[in-house]
């Protein structure tokens, strides 16, 4: 499956050259061990993969033992793996490296050796636990990978010509037409039910079975469990909790997350180093509330308010829907025709947030009790100006596109307001200075 953080990987060999290591976070199952091989393979005359959480004891000596002793470490290393790496073509992979932390403080002096380039993948690597016996390495550079956004997915599905159509008339403002449009909400209806978990497409595309994919879906969702129990520590049971209130909360009017749903005294800062344990684990999107909608969002920003949305919306429909219910197939059909009544809301802004964060935004919104006034997201624009950086979107799920919100808004920061944008299930239009744009066009907007 092509995936564009490829691009990324290219870039940063180009222009390190050697001189860094690189670094690929995201939650499990995103696919970063495949897509860093695979670049591995194409990039490269040879590679050597270490993946710690198989590697064997031998192994694991070696770093203990030669770190201070590159010759011999390189030596027992190849000896080991039977490889014979040519120097400067040729890349070392620590795969999990979050399980071994010896071989991540090694980097420093791997790196300067030069002799290979140096790829570490790695899945709850912040987590103090992980980090607190080391010294992170300056010469280590992060990327993020994130699930499969919606023009991956229609890569994946062979639809690359549709997502060219869409960005045609994106660029151009045109309606897309009845017939495009509906083509597209399908195969966007599609992505939200199935989801950008590799497995969980790729699973897709072989069975086109729902049911299928959401058994697939399932596995990961306790895997992501399993890992809470294992590395959570004192705040294991916090953890689970909030994790699993999370289709609860976003069905709410505001979405905003409320404690005391959790328990009537369950208070923010009890849960603090739960919600932070969850987005190192890259499983929550948090979407803050900001208090004065202006350039620095993040400089006016309420911590105690929030909104939490999970990292792929193919997994909170397994979440959120039992896996009974799930097995009647007419589940799957009033979902993917828009016929199931239940709050659409809280996918349909899960998944916009997930488009915006993997097209590299943050997220924030805005709400005003006294004016009933909430806006879903805030954006900063990607070119600064010297007035009129904000971009907010609404996101609406239903057939009422009321905006009632975004006018007072407008009307209120007009000095800071550059486009506004409403993303519903209808075309592409524009009405009293607002744009209207399908869903699926959320990662322009990104961009």
């Amino acid at each position: 499956m092509e995936r564009k953080i490829t691009q990324k990987l290219k870039d940063w060999k180009e222009y390190s050259n050697g001189k860094t290591a690189l670094l690929v976070a995201g939650a499990r199952r995103v696919g970063k061990s495949y897509i860093v091989e695979e670049f591995a393979k194409n990039e490269y005359d040879d590679y050597l993969l270490i993946d710690f959480s198989k590697a064997t004891g031998e192994v694991k000596d070696i770093f203990i033992h030669y770190s201070d002793d590159l010759e011999t470490f390189f030596t027992m290393l190849q000896g080991y793996f039977q490889k014979n790496l040519p120097r400067r073509k040729s890349v070392v992979i620590f795969d999990e490296v979050q399980l071994f932390p010896p071989a991540r403080q090694m980097i420093k002096h791997l790196v300067a050796d030069g002799r290979y380039d140096y790829i570490e993948t790695g899945s709850l690597i912040s987590l103090r636990e992980k980090t607190k016996d080391i010294l992170i390495p300056s010469e280590e550079r992060e990327i993020e990978m994130y699930p499969m956004d919606f023009e991956e997915f229609l890569t994946a599905l062979g639809a690359e010509q549709t997502y060219e159509s869409m960005r045609y008339f994106y660029d151009e403002n045109k309606p897309l037409g009845q017939a495009l449009h509906r083509k597209l909400m399908t195969l966007f209806r599609q992505y939200i039910i199935v989801g950008g978990m590799p497995q969980a497409v790729k699973t897709f595309i072989e069975t086109k079975n729902f049911k299928e994919v959401d058994k697939i879906k399932r596995d990961i969702l306790n895997l992501y469990r399993g890992d809470i129990r294992k590395h959570g520590g004192k705040e294991a049971v916090r953890i689970e909790r909030v994790f699993d209130m999370i289709p609860s909360q976003l069905s709410g009017t505001n979405k905003r997350f409320m404690f005391a749903a959790i328990s009537d005294d369950a208070r923010y800062r009890e849960y603090e180093n739960a919600l932070f344990w969850l987005q190192d684990a890259k499983l929550v999107n948090i979407c803050h509330n900001t208090t004065e909608p202006s350039v620095g969002l993040a400089a006016r920003m309420d911590i105690s308010a929030f909104k939490c949305f999970l990292c792929d919306t193919g997994l909170l429909i397994s979440q959120t829907f039992s896996e009974k219910d799930l097995a009647r197939e007419e589940i799957y059909k009033k979902l993917l025709f828009d016929k199931l009544d239940f709050n659409n809301g809280l996918t349909m802004e899960n998944v916009v947030a997930q488009i915006l964060v993997a097209s590299g935004c943050d997220l924030y919104y805005y709400s005003e009790v006294e004016d009933r006034m909430e806006i879903d997201f805030l954006l900063t624009k990607g070119r600064l100006t010297s007035r009129k950086n904000i971009l907010p979107i609404e996101v609406k799920s239903g057939k009422k596109l009321a905006a009632s919100s975004l006018k007072k808004y407008r009307e209120k920061f007009r000095n800071h307001v550059d486009e506004s944008f409403i993303l519903y299930d209808g075309d592409l239009k524009e009405k009293d200075g607002i744009n209207y744009l399908p869903l699926y066009m959320a990662a322009f907007i990104g961009d």
